[in-house]
């Protein structure tokens, strides 16, 4: 078996090493692609929440009969589809916005529900990407629902 081993070139030195390489690049590459992996589909989920947050809080504000109780219903409904995702309800802000403005504008504005109105209701959610610290909360995904309050409803 010595003279196969002295034709391949393998020399008894190198015993073993094959197995410390592989621990080596599993170390330098598959960590910080499973880091990687993790990251982006904490990001995912923060889009998908908003997105879903933003479109069940304009139904419920939609369907609701004074501003006051639309509001409330908005708020929780956000939380709601929120923690749908397994995200923390806390890291939730809901704001409305005129219609034909973008989420920027979103704050001051506050839907009266009158038949025929619109407006976009703007759901901001902050991703926590894992193995960071707590207090970045400059990522953050926001979800946008048009509204239009029917024209032919009570009120």
């Amino acid at each position: 078996m010595r003279w196969l081993r002295a034709r391949l070139g393998v020399v008894d030195g190198e015993r073993g090493s094959a197995l410390v390489e592989f621990v080596f690049i599993a170390i330098v590459v598959f960590v910080p692609l499973v880091y990687v992996v993790a990251g982006f589909s904490a990001v995912q989920r923060g889009v998908f929440a908003s997105t879903a947050a933003a479109r069940e809080a304009g139904r419920a504000m939609g369907t609701a009969p004074d501003p006051v109780t639309g509001a409330a219903r908005a708020e929780v409904a956000a939380r709601l589809a929120v923690a749908d995702q397994s995200i923390d309800a806390t890291d939730v802000r809901v704001a409305y916005a005129p219609a034909g403005a973008g989420c920027g504008a979103a704050g001051s504005y506050r839907p009266t529900l009158t038949p025929g109105e619109e407006f976009a209701v703007c759901v901001t959610v902050t991703v926590r990407i894992p193995l960071l610290p707590e207090f970045i909360d400059a990522n953050t995904a926001t979800g946008q629902f048009l509204v239009e309050r029917d024209r032919y409803v009570d009120g």
